[in-house]
């Protein structure tokens, strides 16, 4: 990708542009919007100032609560409504893509970053280690982009990201009890067992106040309805999206006109208004916590990128575009940078906010720029009105957006389908919800390294046919009316990479398949199409294969090689050497013909 910026210096000579055109290029490549701006209409605008306010109207009371969510303040979660998404507008592929602060994300920073600063205790350096997280996070993103390394973020498999939505989606709500109880004592661990034991505890030593119970409750009811009335009414859509703002605005005016708070009701209190301050000299870059920081934020790197590049692809192919993979990690990397310096914490692509912005008629990322402008004014004029919220409410909002993190579906289509997928996907399941975060991740992918593993180790060895009258060979357990050629026993190797870890295995299966038939085997065929690089224990096992089977009197012959096996083998002097090259041919038909006519 770095290549691709610099290319036109590469050129030289008499043709070379002149360097305005140089530094054009390279801008339009970092800023998207300077290339899809100079066809922007006033009628897209339109549409996107409607997306922009249906989005500020979900984004503002969601990202009050996931700030409650990560252990900060409120205002900090409206701080990170404001600048990644401007920051990512203007460097972003994604045309759909709701930027801001997500609730997995969320848990995942206080989840363990409380464990090395605790934020009752010590809030100050809780804010600044969150925001050295974000800025290592951001850097280790633009890195990722930059230099291609986006093969790291697939290691987290489908499976794994199901498996872990789902479990952190349960682990999230569970968390939602404290203010939905109105508990005054809480556990800092994520584990099912310790909230469990937690809530028993605090309703067991503490009496519980009904009210914040009865405000979350109430507003969860009505934010669902909402939604259901919204999906089955189409003209009535808007009331989904609009719905946890007028939960805020009813709550807060409920418990001011009731003076809930006198009565135990857990309110926000204080939410500073104004710009976002200066975190820069908060950056915690030298020092106890630096390792630990640099841990974390390739950790939420990792996740942040998989979850907003899959939403960013997903609504991208409902319209026929595709979204760059390396530039949307650049994107999304300056804009937690970028954040990081002015008192945001991690932002990505939130599924349930795309949904929104695409379903309100978003056309381009100037709907991320109205949301953020819009939150902005909120900052200035309203942070004051939000002293009575209850955070019952905020609860509910987190609650609501909880179930689209569950996918049953697809989590009974990956035991369907692959069972190796589904384990994968329940190991990182029970792993967060039993242990923790970093133990779900953990578990995930290690399941899907071993899924590599066993697919590398034991790779197929198919037996092969031939249709009657055809130089057509298939597998013989796929189609059972192909006949076996009588003498000549034909097989194909189904790996990419024959190799250390795998040809020992082929080369006992199939000299044990030679054993098994005993004389009725004159010859041996072997289709390695597929091989698409040997190593040096690959060509051992071919030799000692061919050694093999010569004592016995069975002639082995290779079909289809590709040439970088034809180049090692001729290096190795398989070729020019005992193995042969007149055993080497095009096809297996001809292999076949050949070791035939050999008999």
């Amino acid at each position: 990708m770095v290549g691709d910026v610099f290319l036109p210096l590469a050129n030289g000579g008499a043709g070379q542009p002149p360097w305005w055109t140089w530094v054009w290029t390279a801008l339009q490549f970092l800023f998207p919007v300077l290339k899809w701006g100079r066809s922007y209409s006033l009628k897209s605008f339109r549409s996107d100032i409607m997306a922009g306010l249906t989005l500020a109207s979900l984004g503002i009371p969601q990202s009050i609560g996931y700030a409650s969510l990560a252990k900060l303040d409120p205002q900090y979660g409206l701080y990170t409504s404001v600048v990644p998404p401007l920051v990512y507008a203007v460097m972003g592929t994604s045309r759909e893509i709701a930027f801001g602060p997500v609730a997995v994300i969320s848990l995942l920073l206080s989840s363990m970053i409380e464990k090395i600063v605790d934020p009752a205790a010590d809030p100050g350096s809780y804010r600044g280690v969150v925001f050295t997280v974000t800025f290592l996070a951001g850097v280790f993103q633009i890195s990722f982009g930059l230099f291609r390394l986006g093969f790291l973020v697939e290691f987290l498999s489908h499976a794994a990201i199901v498996g872990f939505m789902a479990g952190a989606a349960i682990v999230i709500g569970m968390q939602q009890l404290k203010a939905l109880l109105g508990l005054t004592h809480f556990t800092n661990n994520t584990d099912v067992v310790s909230v469990v034991k937690a809530v028993y505890s605090d309703l067991h030593d503490d009496p519980w106040h009904p009210g914040n119970f009865f405000i979350g409750f109430s507003f969860l009811v009505f934010i669902l309805s909402a939604r259901f009335v919204g999906r089955k009414y189409r003209k009535l859509s808007w009331m989904s999206s609009i719905s946890p703002l007028l939960s805020v605005i009813f709550s807060t005016a409920a418990v001011y006109a009731t003076r809930a708070d006198k009565h135990n009701v857990k309110i926000i209190r204080h939410v500073h208004a104004g710009l976002n301050p200066s975190s820069a000299k908060l950056l915690h870059l030298r020092g106890p916590y630096t390792a630990d920081c640099l841990k974390i934020g390739f950790i939420c790197a990792v996740i942040a990128l998989a979850e907003a590049i899959a939403v960013g692809r997903s609504f991208a192919s409902m319209r026929g575009y595709r979204v760059d993979g390396n530039k949307e990690m650049v994107a999304i990397g300056f804009s937690n940078v970028v954040g990081s310096l002015s008192s945001c914490y991690m932002a990505t692509g939130s599924f349930s906010r795309t949904a929104v912005n695409f379903s309100a008629g978003a056309t381009s990322t100037v709907s991320n720029i109205v949301m953020a402008v819009t939150v902005f004014i909120a900052l200035e004029l309203l942070a004051k009105l939000l002293y009575y919220t209850p955070m019952a409410v905020l609860a509910s909002i987190i609650l609501s957006a909880l179930p689209g993190l569950i996918d049953v579906k697809e989590a009974h289509s990956l035991w369907k389908v692959d069972k190796l997928d589904f384990m994968t996907c329940l190991g990182a399941f029970v792993g967060v919800l039993f242990w923790s975060v970093e133990a779900g991740l953990a578990v995930a992918i290690a399941v899907s390294f071993a899924k590599i593993i066993v697919h590398s180790v034991r790779p197929q060895v198919e037996i092969l046919g031939r249709f009657h009258d055809t130089d057509t060979f298939c597998n013989t357990k796929q189609y059972p009316m192909v006949g076996e050629t009588p003498t000549v026993l034909t097989a194909r190797i189904g790996t990419s990479f024959l190799c250390f870890v795998n040809a020992n295995s082929i080369r006992e299966r199939i000299t044990g398949r030679v054993a098994e038939k005993r004389e009725e085997v004159r010859s041996v065929v072997l289709d390695v199409s597929n091989v698409v690089d040997i190593d040096t224990a690959g060509l051992a096992a071919l030799e000692g294969m061919r050694r093999d089977l010569a004592s016995r009197g069975v002639q082995m012959a290779l079909a289809s090689p590709g040439w970088r096996v034809i180049h090692k083998m001729r290096l190795g002097q398989l070729v020019a050497g005992s193995a042969g090259g007149d055993w080497i041919f095009l096809t297996v038909a001809d292999a076949v013909e050949a070791c035939l006519g050999k008999v």
